[in-house]
Formats: structure tokens, sequence, C-alpha cells
């Protein structure tokens, strides 16, 4: 969300839209992306949108012109409290919206919490936590004022392993990170607050996202990456996520930095038009990454809602839209339905979360942590107080606790060395046992790996209120249970640690990480993207020199993703291995409760490969398209991550769902039942024509900026500066009719007609697709010694010849007591068992025939039936 100032390229409403440039097609013939118009508008008859349509209408009507385009218009960087802020409309009582970071926690205040990354969540494999810790985000970013939380994140998906952001989301599986982003959703909404799913989409690296970022590296690229995706893919793989977020209710989306096929992501209209608005019937309102808007008009008509942070570059007080904006809307570039729809989405996102026009006051400041100072922090202006030190933890942190040890893997466990039963004398060894020296907050958003690593860094973070090493948790629990204790938190005080672990009865602890991030921080050489898959600081070197001389060392990682196990995961004297993710604030405590067998670990929500070619895609480092735009080819379709080993028959290190357990479960009597289903009938029909509301005057004199009125530095405001449109404008085209630079049909405002895959008036696309056509059971026995989490996976093979040779489907989280028997039951959709077919466009079950399974992972599946 947050990039480095970048010069301003494209004049105020230069119309790329949805296309190609010509100069570039004259070097390379590149993927283009088609044109879609009108941007559609709400419908009032939404499901579980119509109370919120209906207040949306009743506010909307009341507001002026200018009232509509503060709406929608961001104050610009550092003017306001928070990350981002719309104008406030004071004549009606409602101050201005807050949109702030992140998907962790609430980014730079205090007295809030860090929790477990999203790919951490994910590796719990539980709808239900998924669920409770977007809840706790939601109350906790209510509590500081925040109207719209910047999470939860479907893209990126997860496509190369090294790309620096995966932590921010959950899985490279659709239907996992499509569950993670619709539980999340529901649950920072039902606490009062928008969620925003992002990035939308293709958002699948960091290097050369943004033009003006990557040529602070030194890259001369003249325009950002551009991510080529099919048709097919686009459906069945990177879309699927936003749709079940769409389908949930979610009130926002993000769109993304980078280009896809070649029209940017906030000014593509293919996109936010065509499949989010039109296909997936998503209510809510589109709002841009931080500097992503190109464009003015052509962005309002590609269907983008609201400007973020609202000025073209950082602190410079211009505006793609502000003025602009009132000024297009008079002279007819942009229509007033679509100025009116903007606000409608973004009320209506308001209002559908339970949230009043009168507000509680936002009562901390990103920019400072002190109690008093300017609340609009660039320009010094405005001295009150700006934080309250409201303390919104609540008790969270036995939340994050949970979370984080349910997401924990255990990879490794030889000879049931794991969990830890009284231990004699144990060693934690390695820097990222122990804290930072500065404290954990001494890096702005987290950009060092000093100490433990318990969070990634970027835009994504949040300031830890505390941060439980595991050294300090491992050491509380040695004085409990009067264990012998030493930890040596260094990875290069080789001859102290030979000596210390070649002690009798030393149970030792190597910790170990890999760090990545957002790329407008660079940490040790990595541009947000990770430069390789190996472990950070010597940390292979460290595994290797304590086992060398202990017999039972256990390693404990601490990742984006995965990482290059394959030199040292078979010696025999590495007992047991543990990926722990970002775990968040209770670091310690999570891993010390997986350690002793007070919790029960998770599943890998990704693969592990043997090496990082294995993977079969990876991240673009190098510019392939001279100075114009990278053109990152998404050739490879769906085949990422366990798709593609599956595709290759090449061997893994451990398989995507993988994970060791403290005790041993039985799969049996799978059972499928065919439930009766309705002929799938393609959507029709017409939409009503575009709704205005209230009456706009046409009178430029009634749009210019009193004379009473003392503006903000560099604040972006709504109001003219003359009653001269052309001179009030900073848009070379002004004077223009839309018909000379907006595509056909851009401005029309009749009704439309519904796309066959859209839902009628169902958001997630058309109804019948979430329709169960199957039933499945299967019986999980605990057949050991103690209680224990089993984590039964569905997975389907559609038969086929270019489809993966399976995919999940279905998941579930299931407590079982030794000798005790549980029943898991899914569902099959029409969805789950369709192909998208690009030449009609639409779902479509094939006649292949098709193969449920259901196991433990991807790889060990017990038992399979064919559906008839």
């Amino acid at each position: 969300m947050h990039l480095k100032s970048a010069a301003l390229w494209l004049l105020l409403n230069q119309a790329q839209v949805s296309c190609a440039n010509p100069l570039q097609l004259e070097k390379r013939a590149l993927a283009t992306s088609d044109p879609f118009y009108p941007s559609p508008w709400m419908d009032p008859e939404a499901i579980g949108w119509e109370e919120a349509y209906q207040k949306a209408k009743d506010f909307v009507s009341q507001l002026t012109l200018l009232e509509k385009v503060n709406l929608t218009t961001g104050t610009g960087w550092e003017t306001e409290q928070c990350v981002g802020n719309v104008g406030a409309i004071p004549r009606l009582g409602l101050r201005s919206l807050c949109m702030h970071d992140s998907p962790v926690g609430v980014r730079g205040a205090d007295y809030s919490s860090v929790f477990p990354s999203g790919q951490t969540t994910a590796a719990t494999w539980s709808r239900s936590l998924f669920y409770k810790r977007g809840f706790a985000m939601g109350e906790e970013a209510k509590g500081k004022g925040v109207n719209v939380l910047l999470g939860p994140v479907a893209g990126p998906l997860g496509r190369a392993p090294a790309a620096g952001r995966n932590w921010e989301g959950f899985s490279p599986d659709p239907v996992l990170t499509g569950a993670g982003v619709a539980e999340s959703s529901k649950g920072i909404q039902d606490a009062g607050v928008v969620a925003c799913v992002k990035h939308f989409i293709g958002n699948e690296q960091e290097h050369f996202r943004v033009a003006g970022e990557a040529k602070d590296y030194g890259f001369s690229i003249s325009e950002s990456l551009s991510s080529n995706i099919d048709d097919k893919t686009m459906h069945e793989l990177y879309l699927w996520p936003f749709a079940d977020a769409v389908r949930a209710g979610v009130g926002s989306v993000m769109c993304s930095y980078q280009q896809i096929n070649n029209s940017y992501g906030c000014q593509n209209s293919k996109l936010m038009n065509n499949l989010l608005k039109n296909e997936l019937g998503f209510q809510g309102f589109v709002m841009s990454d931080w500097q992503a808007q190109h464009t003015g008009a052509a962005s309002a008509a590609a269907g983008l809602d609201m400007s973020m942070p609202g000025d073209t570059a950082f602190n410079t007080g211009r505006s793609y839209w502000g003025a602009n904006l009132t000024a297009a809307v008079l002279n007819g570039t942009v229509p007033e339905w679509r100025v009116d729809d903007m606000a409608m989405r973004i009320m209506a996102a308001i209002f559908k979360v339970g949230q009043p026009v009168k507000q509680d006051p936002i009562n901390f400041s990103f920019w400072s942590q002190a109690a008093f100072g300017p609340v609009h922090w660039r320009a010094k202006q405005g001295y009150q107080q700006i934080n309250g030190h409201v303390d919104v933890r609540g008790n969270h942190g036995t939340l994050i606790r949970e979370v984080a040890a349910k997401g924990t893997v255990l990879l490794k466990n030889s000879n049931g060395i794991l969990p830890l039963r009284n231990p004699k004398f144990v060693v934690a060894v390695g820097e990222d046992a122990g804290p930072n020296p500065l404290g954990p907050n001494s890096c702005g958003d987290r950009g060092c790996n000093a100490g433990t690593l318990a969070l990634g860094w970027g835009s994504g973070t949040a300031n830890f209120p505390y941060l439980v090493t595991p050294d300090a948790a491992l050491q509380a629990r040695a004085i409990r249970d009067g264990t012998r204790y030493e930890s040596i938190l260094s990875n290069y005080a080789t001859s102290q640690i030979q000596s210390l672990v070649s002690q009798d009865n030393v149970t030792a602890i190597v910790f170990v990480n890999s760090d990545s991030g957002e790329s407008y921080i660079n940490v040790e050489g990595n541009m947000g993207d990770r430069n390789n898959l190996t472990l950070w600081k010597n940390g292979d070197d460290l595994i290797k020199t304590v086992a060398a001389r202990c017999s039972n060392t256990i390693v404990v990682i601490h990742s984006p993703g995965p990482v290059i196990v394959t030199d040292w995961y078979t010696n025999p004297n590495i007992t047991a291995i543990i990926w722990a993710g970002f775990p968040g604030q209770e670091s310690g405590n999570s891993i010390v409760d997986i350690l002793y067998g007070d919790s029960s670990p998770g599943r890998s929500p990704f693969s592990w490969g043997a090496t990082r070619e294995s993977y079969g895609v990876d991240v673009m480092y190098k510019p392939n398209n001279g100075q114009d735009a990278p053109q990152q080819d998404f050739s490879e379709g769906n085949f990422i991550d366990y798709r593609y080993f599956d595709k290759a028959n090449s061997s893994l290190i451990y398989e995507f769902g993988y994970g060791l357990s403290y005790t041993t479960f039985d799969y049996g009597n799978l059972k499928v039942q065919k439930e009766n289903v309705s002929t799938y009938q393609a959507t029709s029909g017409v939409t009503a024509a575009a709704p205005t509301f209230g009456n706009m005057s046409r009178n430029p004199g009634s749009y210019l900026l009193p004379n009473d009125f003392q503006p903000v530095y560099l604040y972006v405001y709504s109001y003219l500066n003359s009653t001269d449109l052309k001179a009030a404008s900073t848009d070379r085209d002004f004077g223009k009719t839309a018909a000379e630079f907006l595509p056909h049909g851009a401005n029309d405002g009749s009704g439309q007609p519904l796309l066959r895959s859209a839902g009628k008036h169902s958001p997630g696309g058309n109804a019948q697709l979430y329709e169960n056509m199957y039933t499945i059971t299967a019986d999980i026995t605990n057949t050991g010694r103690i209680a224990g989490d089993e984590i039964p996976q569905l997975y389907v093979s559609l038969g086929g010849p270019t489809d993966p040779r399976i995919v999940l489907r279905g998941f579930d989280r299931l407590h079982i007591e030794p000798g005790k028997t549980v029943q898991f039951k899914a569902s099959l959709t029409r969805r789950d068992l369709s192909n998208w077919d690009p030449a009609i466009q639409d779902w479509v079950v094939s006649s292949y025939p098709k193969t449920v399974y259901v196991g433990r992972s991807s790889r060990k599946l017990e038992l399979s039936a064919k559906l008839t």
C-alpha cells in the first residue's frame, strides 16, 4: 500500500484504459485487456446489502456534488491522522473516514496487538480461528477509530515462493485463501469495521510493481510490470478467493499497483467493471492502492470509487480527482450517476457494518505517538490531542497465542522426541531465539532482521506492545519444570556453541529464519522479494554445527514461506523440524506450547521443494522489455505450488497440507451422497438504468472555495478555484468531450445486460454455482493415547487432460479424544466441480470422470470415490 514518491508521468485524465501502448506493440506483441463499460452501479436488491443501500440512498440524496467528491477523494498523504482519509461532511456530522493498515494489527499505533500473519493463520486450517482473528482485529481497529481496515490479503496468492508479501496472504491455494479472506472479512465487519480485501489482482511480486520505486533501485523502466494472465487462469486461480470475499459481503476491494495485461489495475475496466462489479456482483467500493491511480476521468469510468491517499504523489497537494473530478462532472466528462454510485458504494459499506453517520473520533495518529501535536501532520497545522493512548487489546493475547501455536507445523519428529517431557538440559541457540537489542519496534515498519523474527516488513505490519521471545518463554518453562537451561543468542559464536551443545543430556533447539516484505524497504539487499530461499545469517551452517555435536537437535524456522532444507533435513541428529511462520507478539509462548505438547500443530499451507527451481516459477529480478513495462507471463496457468509439483511428477520434501501430529489417526467409511440440484441456468436480463440522487447545481460559481475559508497546506479539496472550468482543471485534455478520449459506452447510464455468469442480486456470481451437488463424509478415529487435532482435506480430480491432478476443495480442523471417532463432512458445490469456459464466458461441469479424495495431505489421500 505504501510506496515512495514517483514522478507524475501521466497528466490528469490521460486515458490509458484497458489497452496496450501502441508504441510497445512495435517492440513486442503484448497481452491486452479488453475494455468493459460502463461501470456497473449498485443493485438495490443485492442480498445482504438491501438495508445498507437504502440508508446510503437516504444519505447520499442529501449531498452536494462537493460533498460527494469529498467522499471519493483522499485528503493527501500526512494530511490527517490515518494513512488515508477522505474529506469530511461536517454539515451532516460525518467526520473524515479513516482508511488504515494493516492485516496484522493497527499499524503505527500504540496499545494495540500484533496478530500472526495470514500465512501462519492459514496453517491452522481452522475457519473458526480465521473468523476469531478477524473479529479481534476489527475490534481493535474500531477502538482506535478506524473505519476501513486494509486487509485481509488475497493477492499475492503466492505464485512464486520468494515473493515478498506472501506472508500477508494465506496460501497459494485459492480455496484455502478463499476461506481465509471470507472468514476474516466476516469477522472484521461483524466487529463494526469495513474490511478491504487486497490487492486486486495478479500482484505476485514486489520487483517492478511501481516504475518510480524501481528507478530508486537503479532499474530504468518507464512503466510498472504487467502480470499477463489468461482468462481461464484468472477465474480458476486468482479471482477465486476474491469471489469468496464478495460472497461473504466484503465492503471494499483495493486495486493493485502493477498492470494486468498491460492496463494498470486501478484503471482496468476488464477487472473492475467486468469481473468484479458485474460478474461477481460486488456492491462495495474499489479504492486505489496508495498512488496506484494514474488517471482521473478514465479511472472513474473504469470502476475506481475512491482515490488513496488522494494526491498524485506524496505531499504534492495535486490530485487526479478532488477539484478535477468536480469539474469533470460539471462539464459532463464524468456522468452524475457515476459519482453518485461512488458515494453510494462507500456509504453503503459504512452502513452495512453498522457504523453511524456521527462517529467516535479517531484517537491515534499514524505520524506520531505523542499525545498532542498537529492533526494535519505535514502542514503542522491544527495543534490538538492526536493520541488518546487507548488500549484496545482486551484479552487478544490469548487468541494470538492459540492461533500462532495451532499454525505451527511439525515437519519432522524422529522417534517421538516431541513433545518434550521434563528434559534434563535445554539449550537454545541462534539470534532468532532472542530479542532485538534495540527493541522490537526499533526498525520502521519492521524493516530489519534482528533478534527473533515474528513478522515481515512493510505496510502490513504493526507495533509490538510486547514480544515474547523463544528464549524468554523457554527459560520460564525450564524454571517451572526444574530443567537446566542455557542459551547462546548468536549465529556466529561457533566455538562457544560447539562447547555447550557437546555436553551430556542436551536437547538443543536451533532457531533460524528467513525474512521478506514490501519493496519500499530494502533489508540486507532484499528488495521486498527474497533473493533466495535459503536461511539468513548463516542459518544452514548453524544447524549443521549444532547437529554435528548434538544427537538431539531440534530446528525451529521462522520464515515467510518455504526454505530449502535439502542439505540437512535427513540428518539423523536432527530429530525434529518445526515451521513457526510469523507468529506475532506471543511468538515464544506459542512455540513452547508446541514443543511441550500443550497445543496441537497445524499443516503446511504451501509446498516445500528440494530446490528453488523445483517450483517451476520465480520472481522476475531483471526487466525483460527494455525500458518499457516488464512483461511477466503467467504461462504456467493454474499450475503453481502443489499443482505444479504434481504435473511435473517431481518429489517434494514436504507436500502441501503436510504436518505431523502427537497422536495417530485412521481414516475410513468414505460416503458420497449426491444431492438434488436444479439444472444450471445462465443469468439473463437487464439492469435498471443508473440512478442519480439529489439535485446538482450546474453553476460553477456554487463550487468555488469560500472567501473566508483557510485551506490547509497540501490538503486536497473538491473546491474549484475558478468559474472557468478549463482554467480550474489541471487536465490538459479538459474541454474535450468524453467521446474524444473515453471508450465507447463509458458514460452510458441505460440499463445494461447481465453477464450469464453473474448473480442476479447474488454477490459472488451466479447463485447456482454455490449449490451443493455432493455431500462427502468420512470417519476419523484417534487411535493414539492423547487427544489431538486432525485436519482432513478434501481434494477433487476434475478429470480433464489439462486439469491439475487434484485440487483442494474442502477441509476442517477436528479435535478428537483418544479412541473416539468424529465425522468429517464437506460439500462439493457446482463451482467446485466446474471449469471456466472462455468461449461461453461461464462455468461448466465437464463430462470427464471425476474422483473425490479425502486424506491428511495433498499426497496422503487414504480414501477415494468416483463421482457419478
